[in-house]
């Protein structure tokens, strides 16, 4: 059964696999309009596998069998010419960005000593230069519409310590600050941003920081046995559905806000 499209357009970033996929469906369900942002390739920092041309055709595949349209954008959100391009082709499409998740990070384990100059400097440039980035470009037409919501994918590690993610926490402690500084910012547009928190998930960036480390992703869960409840993890799923609620009139007066989905983590 095809979804009735609702003439809203959502942008996910990072969105070929793991927790933006996800929320492309599920957003898709509801009858957005999705842009699929991602890099499309493999970098060399973390080395495990990013998501692929094929994954973003599948999303697209999804979509369309919805009902709903689709745009894949291929880009490197720490590259402002990139992200550029990709929303000025975004708009010329749609003419317009209802909902903003930025989702694209990556993670990987290092003691604050040992990790290099380029991998500290990689970390910056994607979890945090590159939700700015990719903000810069949709908030002008955020403004234009008087409208929108930006969804910005921090982690438990955004409102706590790390052991041997202290670049990663970094990373997310500034996405938390510069949610609640935009959300002061864009409240006279009617523009709505919060910071969802998520204790970590089942996705394919899960799967390799275990390869990373010569663990299974099982093993790696009860190391750190962090979770309130008995479970090793949340589904991505469970990420998408609190950015659909998010996005939706429901938490309409919902604003530079946390929104923390942990498994009751941060209670211990």
């Amino acid at each position: 059964m095809k979804t009735t499209p609702n003439g809203k357009v959502a942008l996910i970033s990072g969105a070929a696999h793991g927790q933006g996929r996800a929320t492309a469906m599920a957003l898709a369900t509801e009858g957005y309009h999705i842009a699929a942002l991602d890099i499309g390739k493999n970098v060399g920092y973390p080395t495990y596998a990013m998501g692929s041309n094929d994954d973003l055709l599948t999303l697209g595949a999804f979509c369309e069998s919805q009902g709903v349209q689709y745009l894949p954008l291929m880009a490197d959100v720490s590259q402002a010419i990139e992200v550029e391009a990709a929303i000025n082709k975004l708009i010329a499409r749609f003419g317009r960005v209802d909902v903003l998740f930025n989702n694209a990070g990556i993670c990987a384990y290092g003691f604050t000593h040992e990790i290099t100059e380029a991998e500290f400097d990689r970390m910056i440039d994607v979890n945090l230069k590159g939700p700015w980035l990719v903000a810069k470009y949709v908030i002008p037409q955020m403004i234009k519409q008087n409208s929108g919501v930006i969804i910005n994918n921090s982690s438990v590690g955004g409102l706590r310590g790390m052991r041997r993610l202290s670049h990663y926490a970094a990373t997310k402690w500034a996405l938390t600050g510069m949610t609640k500084s935009w959300a002061l910012e864009l409240a006279p547009y009617n523009i709505r941003v919060i910071s969802i928190h998520p204790t970590g998930v089942n996705t394919p960036m899960n799967d390799g920081l275990a390869e990373m480390e010569g663990k299974t992703p099982q093993e790696i869960a009860e190391a750190s046995a962090g979770n309130l409840l008995p479970i090793p993890w949340i589904e991505p799923e469970d990420v998408a559905q609190a950015v659909v609620y998010l996005a939706s009139d429901k938490a309409r007066f919902i604003t530079g806000s946390q929104f923390v989905l942990d498994a009751g983590l941060l209670t211990r």
